[in-house]
């Protein structure tokens, strides 16, 4: 450990004491506790590891070490929901309720077609928060757009949803005309309501 090292720490110790005498009751520090050694010792490091990280003092051989370690490698993250990973290209899902399809992703898109529940959708890679961009077969035709990605389930996911895709497995009819999912329906059970 170098001079800088000793001296960051050292002054996170006096830093840290003084903190605590002036934030603490002053019957904390009549006697000694682990409470009062876990406080002193726990502000010691967090703010020694703070100054020597301002300072720039290179790490020592135990945090190369840690850092050296391989570890897992992190899934490909797109930001937006709670990190949710966004979907791969060709993968499939399956509608669990009637979806809107809209031309770009959000409520204010321009609707599309509406799938009914058990339709099958491609994803297309792209996405926008919880908005993916997905294809899908309408009426013998190929249509591509964005659709809500919280009424969507892995093929090989099997119950819980919002829907009932499974007992109504192809029913429905798919078109503009029709009445479907987005995310602003999630808290709305009321079928009748949408």
């Amino acid at each position: 450990m170098d001079t800088t090292a000793i001296a960051a720490y050292g002054a996170a110790l006096a830093l840290t004491l003084l903190l605590a005498a002036w934030l603490t009751p002053r019957r904390w520090w009549r006697r000694p506790s682990l409470g009062v050694i876990a406080l002193a010792g726990g502000g010691t490091l967090a703010f020694g590891a703070l100054f020597c990280m301002l300072l720039g003092v290179p790490p020592g051989p135990a945090q190369r070490a840690i850092a050296a370690r391989p570890g897992p490698a992190a899934p490909r993250m797109y930001s937006g929901a709670m990190g949710v990973a966004a979907p791969a290209r060709g993968s499939r899902y399956l509608v669990i309720d009637g979806l809107n399809l809209r031309t770009q992703g959000g409520v204010r898109g321009t609707r599309v077609a509406v799938l009914p529940a058990g339709a099958l959708v491609t994803a297309g890679g792209a996405r926008d928060g919880d908005w993916w961009q997905v294809r899908a077969r309408v009426k013998g035709g190929e249509l591509e757009g964005w659709a809500n990605s919280l009424w969507l389930r892995r093929i090989d996911e099997r119950g819980g949803g919002h829907g009932q895709a499974g007992a109504r497995m192809g029913q429905g009819s798919v078109g503009q005309g029709s009445v479907g999912h987005d995310s602003a329906d999630l808290g709305n059970t009321a079928h009748g309501a949408r």
